[in-house]
């Protein structure tokens, strides 16, 4: 497995937060049936989804747990060159109650709007077990990959404790990685960090950023985000340890 594809493949996975989900049609047996899901990602760095119990794709899922999500690039001005990735997985709907809990608090973080769709609305948390991923960098760039999740070394009260502690305290910090990163300025909320770097919603839109180092630690989390407040431009990633 090519190192270097399976880095640019997790970054991709990370900074989308949406994807076109292929599940195979109960109505229509044989034919694919598509449609779009927002996600994000777990504590072990699985997809994760919220759906509804009437919709095509969750009957068709409860009725073979096989299917793909196909992400690619926002904006991209050449679909054929940009970047994009599909997972082949099995989709898992979560049942244990904890399990639940800790899925609606990060999902929520991601997508506000969507708040207790799951107590209110009949809608269930799923995650994608990954089989195999297949990655194309642009032309010719084209890899099938295995294992490329990590898991969040900080999810749960560790996570939680670093994104309050920032958004409470550190406002400016967050409107200078914003302008580091060139997003226009506008307010917004630290709503993921993982080993790699963090996540900040705009509105409705999710942005990932890198750190300039991957982080193992809360106080390594700290030092990264204090090199890039006080940074002038956005640090090139260190790729001896990212």
């Amino acid at each position: 497995m090519s190192v270097e594809a399976a880095k640019h493949a997790r970054e991709l996975l990370l900074k989308e937060y949406r994807g076109m989900l292929a599940t195979h049609s109960k109505k229509m047996p044989g034919f694919p049936f598509g449609s779009v899901v927002p996600y994000c990602l777990d504590e072990a760095g699985r997809p994760l989804l919220l759906i509804s119990r009437i919709a095509q794709h969750t009957h068709n899922l409860r009725a073979d747990a096989r299917c793909s999500l196909l992400v690619g690039e926002r904006d991209a001005d050449d679909v054929q060159a940009a970047g994009r990735l599909t997972l082949l997985a099995e989709a898992r709907q979560l049942n244990d109650e904890v399990a639940i809990e800790a899925a609606a608090a990060r999902y929520y973080r991601y997508f506000p709007q969507a708040r207790d769709f799951h107590r209110i609305h009949d809608f269930d948390f799923w995650v994608l077990e990954p089989v195999r991923w297949r990655f194309i960098g642009g032309f010719g760039a084209i890899h099938w990959l295995d294992g490329i999740t990590l898991a969040n070394p900080f999810a749960g009260a560790a996570e939680s404790g670093m994104l309050e502690h920032m958004n409470s305290d550190h406002a400016a910090a967050i409107a200078h990685y914003l302008a580091l990163a060139g997003i226009a300025g506008e307010a917004a909320e630290m709503v993921g960090i993982d080993a790699e770097g963090f996540h900040l919603r705009v509105g409705l839109r999710l942005h990932w950023l890198a750190f300039p180092t991957s982080c193992n630690s809360p106080l390594e989390v700290r030092q990264a985000l204090v090199q890039l407040a006080r940074a002038a431009q956005w640090p090139a990633r260190d790729e001896r340890n990212g």
